[in-house]
């Protein structure tokens, strides 16, 4: 069995408000073919709309704010699921008064060799 403690995850905390924590890898498990990643966001602060090969789930468990997935943006609170089909534009914004949490499910595993110099250990 392998865990993660969110606290003892490796950490991204970028100056746009958004703190990243890698909770599984293939570092960790090097068979697995995902990437677990739980998010904070800051009120007001806003992820960059991006795109990427993995297909992927945001799994929003505090907060509210808005999420562009493609041409759609709709707004999201704790309890809702946004799928992200692979190679599709999308990005989340912090519109509450409170942090915005949520857990990103990506597959295949994004290759830790390309995002590793970013996270702290």
């Amino acid at each position: 069995m392998h865990t993660t403690s969110s606290e003892d995850a490796p950490a991204l905390s970028r100056g746009d408000g958004l703190v990243s924590r890698i909770l599984l890898s293939e570092r960790d498990v090097p068979d697995t073919d995902l990437t677990i990643t739980r998010v904070e966001v800051k009120p007001g602060a806003e992820q960059v709309i991006h795109s990427h090969d993995p297909e992927q789930v945001y799994v929003i468990f505090a907060g509210e704010g808005r999420m562009t997935v493609g041409e759609d943006t709709e707004a999201v609170e704790a309890g809702d699921l946004v799928h992200v089909p692979s190679k599709t534009d999308h990005g989340i914004e912090n519109t509450g008064e409170e942090p915005l949490e949520y857990v990103s499910a990506a597959t295949p595993a994004f290759p830790m060799a390309d995002v590793d110099e970013f996270y702290e250990e």
